[in-house]
């Protein structure tokens, strides 16, 4: 046997060795495979946990699925490690159960002992905040969260734009692939708060961190007290900013709120949503707080801080003549890439030495020198005089390209410094100026010469120490610089904007000067970064690219950086808690207080529970609002709190309400709570939730009553009676049942709860609209017949015959069918009793009784049919009465006197003389009041008319927001046409109508759409009838359903006029034509006479023309209103009719409302349109001058011929719209297959467009196109280019662009194939000489004209090709809000 050394250096048999490790290996195997079975014969739990702390992850899901035996800490952890957090920062609570206190995450407790549920149930929990602090943000060390397992300093640090909460700060996509999302630390790490984006204030709280983060500017803020009598503190900018900042500073919140700050300039929450620059901001800012610090000690603490001087000079190179002036600046602006040069500046240094680098002026440039009198070269720069203590530079990144005419963002690479030495860039030449130098401060009121020492004692007198220059103090003009180390500035604040000139984010690098470390402030985010991210802001990309290389490089660059000056006897510490000002201490206080009462508000909020509540009350009927009750409250408790809600007091005692779980879909009350009174609220509702699947209504009853228990399982049944004799049907009566119940059990219920005998009961069920069901098998259970939590049932227990006869053909069903589908409308009558006092007229009644059939009682019935009589009789005698009062007046007076108000204060009727009886006779004035005062009076009321006169009211007083037109005209204006130009006259006109013929739709073009009709408005489309409907509209097959019963108006409704509406109770699947007819009656003229308006709910009327469509559209309520004038006859449409000026600025211009009708010829129209056009639109025109044309939108389209038929050659349909134009010349259009297309020519040698002028052609050729257009041009047939226009007409585009972007001289023979597609008449077509050059433009001609084409395309609606985002100004109101203009919209 062989042996083997062992591990103590014996052998062994290394035939045992193998059997003692496979018999290991099987143990282990047998252990494993023994755990896996009680894993799996273990229960498991499905946990599923909401994130409630952040916006950004609430609408995520972590998903645990662990075993039974799992403790509580174990489940923490896994959650931790899961989310991302440290373990103990959080607390886990049930989300749908009533215990609302955390899981203790220290107890050994395992998951099912804890109330979790196995077997596949759901256990929501909430992930939640601790202690009102958020939680942990698990960083790589701490191991929690993913790591690559790479240490922090080998991964690459995030300072770009994190994704915010559900905000919009960022108008774009601005992340970048280098950077990465590690070491993103919380407050509790980094010590900072952040600051919250309210939408688009991401540049505002980078400047605010960077204003914090400045020691100087803080300790100042904290030193400034505010004055409570002199300034309201919401107003004060100062003092919210070191509100602020008191926060940022000792706040426990991960990030706090800006708005107290932007309410104090002035803002509201519209400028949440602008954009601003950072260094605009920056500017307003400091500006207004200098405005607030006046005769403060902090009066003049920005100029001490951020303002330098610069001299402005320019110097004669003949004489060594030098005139100056001297400038302030609060931040020096360089430029990235100087205008014209393809190079950008590598570094801020080579920048600030091209900023200070003079230029020559010579040749045309020369200056005149005022010593030599004449123009000499010279130089003209600029010399740094003081460089401030916080030194702020612009890097001009926003420049405007003028070869493509867009705002561009230039992304070159820019180094600068962490130490910026400024010594370089102070003018080291000993000038040896003359005696006298021209010298002008740019802060003095008056400009003259000056000496050099002048302005070395006007320095000297400055409080703050000059960093720049040192002058001795015998005013020499020889000046000393300061040593290097004096000038020597650190970077501490890098602004960075990541993104595109139209918009982008904005956050801030920041160095503390407590411990040297660099932060990045992006909003609420906080972190640490290192040297390496700040270098990455410097822009650019990898390799060179030439011109375009800012395109491909990143957007995420530096914007502005502010350096602060080395100076040991100047450069501050931040000021600590303790060292703070009394004021400020007092301040912190009551912000902490402030914070504590609002973390107890959050946990008040957190164990309320809100729930919608309702409640039937005795008085005001159904209620809802919200009930906000505690979840530690009982239910005695929580109806106190509903009966005060509902405002009871004194309608019914506290003892008779009581709180029932409610269904408000179902209408359903699903259980009641009796012995729970002391149960609290959070068991009652399962927890305190964000919604709930159920409501809560407050029961009430009378003290005779007793409330009846609701038990779950039961379901709510609404029982109406129904009369067959008198054919009403009863208000409902709730019955609850159990599903189980069979159907004679149900009749049992029935039968004790109405009061009627079971034995001959029918029970109905409508299930859901139009779907009624006879429940008659009576062993049959109600779950088997369909009954749901909420049913609605109707029963019927009489001894009639009917129940013999089928159910379908039964009185039953057809009195059910009728109800169901009944609506009720409300009908605003036009005024009943027209006419000026004089002419009023009290009519008795001549002529038979007009039968209406009509439902309900018959003295109602009596009343309305005698109304009816007289309603009609005295509106047709008027009628005929102001038509032989209008004939006198036109024979005795002019047109103007016909016009008179006093003739008639409503529309003109047309009264048909077939109805006229002539026996009627014209009588003395009634009151206006009197048909609606019998309409109320009860059956056999005489009609005596009433001898009180009253005032009478026009049309004009009563709507006097709508205009009205002629009545009596067959040209109407419909409510909702556009805005008519010309008012229309009262003056009737006559229209040869009548046209009645078949309907035949055909294009002008193709026959391929023959039989189709085109849809130019689909709201209404044609108005005629079929032949399956007689010749009122009303449906041969449908007869049956002509219900309408009318009732007065209640004088309780203060929306209507009582006097003017009538209830109409109507069958909705009436016709609008049998609706009309129904309601003529009450009108008082025929059906032809009156039109019917829909009201919607923004009070916008839509005139219903088509006759053979039902009111299956109205619903319950809906308001209908009536007015006088001639309705729409079978085969006529509506037409609005625009005029066609193809050479205005507004080609499109309304002239008038008209009617076209079918079989009539375009000439006939225009004979009829004409005379309208004279009157309405003082448009003298003859009927060859002008043509009718296509309208779609503003394109005009075919041309109509004056043959041609409508609904025959020319499609047609309601609310059509049709183009008039005015002939200059005979019409040339003379056949279907000629073309007329609108031809402009385009000059560039002027750059002008000329005007449009018509070309008609005989065919499609482009050729022929050519030819026309070179002999009305004279321009030589090889030498002329067209081109089609682009979008809709006039197809404006701008001259800087038509001789490029068109395109021209396509390679085409005919106009109707690809690119032109020009197959329909009004296509615009431009043409050119191509051996015409462009004009040649200067760089300011090339603005102007861009200028002036922006401006004239703006106006004509075009869209032009560049439109920057409107950017609103940044503004700062010191006086709490900018000034409400009254007459501004």
């Amino acid at each position: 046997m062989e042996m083997v050394p062992s591990e103590g250096n014996q052998f062994v048999s290394k035939e045992g060795d193998f059997r003692s490790c496979r018999q290991s290996i099987f143990d282990e195997m047998k252990k494993k495979i023994s755990q896996i079975q009680n894993a799996a014969e273990e229960p498991r739990m499905l946990c599923i946990i909401q994130d409630t702390t952040c916006a950004k992850r609430v609408n995520e899901r972590l998903t645990l699925n662990l075993p039974a035996s799992t403790i509580l800490s174990t489940l923490y952890k896994d959650v931790a490690q899961k989310a991302g957090y440290v373990s103990g920062t959080f607390g886990l609570v049930w989300g749908n159960a009533s215990e609302m206190e955390p899981l203790d995450h220290n107890r050994e407790m395992s998951l099912s002992d804890s109330g979790f549920e196995p077997g596949g149930k759901r256990n929501f929990l909430q992930l939640t905040d601790k202690d009102g602090e958020q939680p942990q943000i698990a960083s790589d060390e701490s191991g929690t969260a993913d790591s690559s397992g790479l240490d922090d300093s080998s991964q690459e640090r995030f300072i770009g734009p994190l994704p915010r909460d559900a905000t919009a700060g960022c108008s774009g996509d601005y992340s970048s692939p280098s950077y990465s999302y590690s070491s993103i630390l919380n407050k509790s790490e980094t010590g900072y708060v952040g600051l919250v984006n309210q939408a688009m204030t991401c540049y505002l709280n980078s400047l605010l961190q960077t204003l914090f983060m400045t020691p100087e500017f803080r300790n100042a803020l904290y030193n400034w007290e505010f004055e409570d009598l002199e300034e309201d503190p919401v107003t004060s900018i100062p003092f919210q900013l070191q509100r602020l900042f008191v926060l940022l500073q000792t706040s426990k919140k991960r990030a706090i709120e800006t708005t107290d700050v932007t309410r104090s300039f002035g803002w509201d929450s519209s400028e949440a949503w602008q954009q601003h620059d950072i260094q605009e901001l920056c500017r307003v800012m400091f500006d207004a707080l200098e405005q607030k610090w006046k005769q403060t000690e902090q009066a003049d603490l920005i100029n001490q801080l951020y303002q330098g001087k610069l001299k402005d000079y320019v110097r004669c190179l003949e004489c060594g003549y030098e005139s100056w002036r001297i400038d302030t600046y609060l931040d020096i602006p360089l430029v990235i890439r100087p205008f014209g040069v393809s190079q950008a500046y590598g570094s801020v240094e080579e920048a600030l030495q091209a900023f200070i680098q003079p230029e020559t002026l010579d040749g045309p440039n020369q200056y005149f020198c005022e010593r030599c009198k004449k123009k000499c070269d010279a130089r003209k720069g600029l010399r740094f005089l003081h460089f401030p203590y916080l030194l702020t530079l612009q890097l001009k990144r926003f420049d405007f390209d003028y070869t493509t005419m867009h705002r561009i963002k230039l992304n070159d690479r820019m180094t600068f410094p962490e130490e910026l030495d400024m010594s370089p860039f102070i003018d080291m030449e000993d000038e040896k100026s003359p005696q006298t130098e021209s010298c002008t401060d740019s802060g003095a009121e008056n400009e003259g010469s000056c000496h050099s020492d002048q302005m070395s004692n006007d320095f000297s007198t400055d409080d703050c120490v000059d960093e720049g220059i040192c002058l001795d103090s015998t005013g020499s003009t020889e000046r000393v610089l300061k040593p290097k180390s004096m000038l020597t500035f650190e970077l501490f604040s890098v602004m960075v904007h990541s993104g595109s000139a139209a918009g982008g984010h904005y956050y801030a690098c920041i160095k503390s000067f407590s411990d040297g470390q660099w932060y990045s402030y992006n909003d609420q985010h906080v972190s640490k970064i290192t040297q390496d991210d700040i270098r990455k802001t410097h822009g650019g990309s990898s390799g060179n690219r030439g011109y375009y290389s800012s395109a491909f490089a990143s957007s995420t660059n530096a914007y502005m950086l502010i350096y602060r000056l080395k100076d040991p006897s100047r450069n501050a510490k931040y000021l600590t808690v303790e060292d703070f000002p009394e004021h400020i201490k007092s301040l912190v206080q009551k912000e902490k207080e402030s914070e504590e009462q609002e973390k107890r508000q959050r946990e008040i909020e957190r164990n309320t529970c809100k729930i919608k509540l309702f409640c039937m009350h005795p008085v005001k009927l159904m209620m809802e609002s919200k009930l906000e009750v505690h979840k530690d409250k009982t239910l005695r408790e929580a109806t106190e709190m509903a009966y005060k809600l509902m405002e009871l007091d004194g309608v019914a005692t506290l003892d008779c309400c009581r709180l029932v779980k409610y269904d408000e879909f179902h209408e359903y009350l699903e259980r009641s709570y009796e012995g729970e009174e002391d149960t609290l609220m959070g068991l009652l509702l399962g927890g305190v939730k964000s919604s709930y699947m159920f409501d809560l209504l407050l029961e009430t009853r009378r003290p005779e009553q007793v409330f009846q228990p609701y038990k779950p399982g039961e379901v709510m049944v609404k029982v109406h009676v129904v009369d067959l004799k008198s054919e009403t049907i009863a208000s409902p009566i709730s019955v609850r049942a159990y599903l189980s119940q069979t159907i004679t059990e149900f009749k049992q219920l029935i039968a004790q709860a109405a009061g009627l005998s079971a034995e001959a009961m029918r029970v109905v069920l409508e299930r859901c609209y139009n779907d009624l069901r006879l429940l008659y098998v009576p062993n049959k259970t109600l779950k088997a017949e369909g009954f749901f939590r909420s049913n609605k049932v109707f029963v019927e227990s009489s001894e009639s015959t009917d129940h013999q006869v089928a159910f379908t053909d039964s009185v039953l069903w057809k009195l059910l069918d009728r109800h169901g589908n009944t609506i009720r409308l409300m009908v605003l009558l036009p005024e009943q009793s027209p006419g000026t006092l004089a002419n009023r007229t009290l009519c008795q009644k001549v002529g038979d009784d007009s039968d209406v059939p009509l439902d309900g009682s018959s003295g109602n019935r009596k009343s309305v049919e005698a109304i009816l009589e007289e309603s009609t009789e005295k509106l047709k005698n008027l009628s005929l009465l102001q038509q032989q009062q209008q004939l006198q007046q036109q024979g005795s007076s002019n047109s103007d006197s016909q016009k008179s108000s006093d003739t008639s204060d409503f529309e003109l009727i047309e009264s048909p003389t077939q109805e006229a009886d002539s026996n009627s006779s014209l009588c003395v004035a009634a009151d206006n009041r009197e048909l609606e005062n019998r309409i109320r009076a009860t059956a056999g009321s005489s009609g005596g008319a009433s001898s009180d006169p009253c005032e009478e009211r026009s049309d004009s007083e009563v709507n006097n927001d709508r205009s009205t037109s002629s009545v009596d005209s067959d040209i109407l204006s419909s409510s909702h046409s556009s805005d008519t130009l010309c008012n229309a006259d009262s003056g009737p006109l006559q229209l040869a109508n009548g046209l009645d013929s078949h309907s035949i739709t055909s294009s002008r073009r193709s026959k391929a759409h023959e039989g189709k009709k085109e849809t130019w408005d689909t709201a209404e489309e044609d108005s005629g009838t079929d032949s399956e409907y007689d010749d009122h509209g009303k449906s041969k097959a449908e007869a049956q359903y002509l219900y309408f019963r009318t009732e007065p108006c209640s004088q309780d409704d203060s929306s209507l006029d009582a006097q003017k509406c009538l209830v109409v109770h109507v069958d909705k699947r009436i016709t609008l034509a049998a609706f009309k007819q129904n309601l003529e009656p009450y009108v008082g003229v025929t059906t032809t006479q009156f039109k019917v308006f829909r009201v919607y709910a923004n009070n916008q009327e839509f005139e219903s023309v088509r006759l053979n469509e039902t009111l299956s559209s109205f619903s319950d309520d809906n308001k209908i209103t009536i007015r006088l004038g001639r309705a729409l006859k079978k085969g006529e449409y509506r037409v609005k009719v625009y005029q066609l000026l193809v050479n205005e600025t507004e080609p499109c211009k309304f002239l008038v409302d008209t009617v076209f009708a079918k079989g009539m010829t375009v000439r006939q129209s225009k004979e009829e349109l004409l005379p309208q056009l004279k009157e309405h639109c003082k448009l003298d025109l003859s009927i060859d001058s002008v043509r009718l044309r296509k309208k779609t939108w503003k394109n005009p389209g075919t041309v109509f011929l004056d043959y041609h038929v409508y609904e025959e050659d020319i499609s047609i349909s309601s609310n059509w719209e049709v183009f008039m134009e005015v002939l200059n010349e005979p019409e040339k259009m003379k056949s279907m297959s000629q073309l007329a297309v609108l031809t402009r020519r385009w000059s560039p040698a002027t750059m002008k467009l000329g005007p449009f002028q018509e070309v008609i052609l005989e065919s499609s050729s482009v050729e022929e196109l050519k030819e026309k257009l070179s002999e009305m041009s004279v321009i030589p047939l090889e030498n002329l280019d067209f081109a089609k226009g682009r979008g809709t007409f006039p197809c404006d585009i701008s001259v800087l662009e038509i001789h490029q972007d068109l395109d021209w001289n396509p390679k085409v023979s005919t106009l109707n194939v690809w690119p032109l597609y020009i197959c329909d008449d009004g296509a615009v077509v431009f043409y050119r000489d191509s051996t015409e050059e462009p004009m040649e433009l200067s760089e300011d001609q090339r603005n102007e004209l861009m200028k002036k084409e922006s401006s004239r395309l703006l106006k004509t609606g075009h869209r032009v090709s560049y439109s920057p985002r409107k950017e609103k100004a940044l503004k700062i109101y010191l006086d709490g809000g900018p000034a409400k203009d009254p007459g501004q919209d």
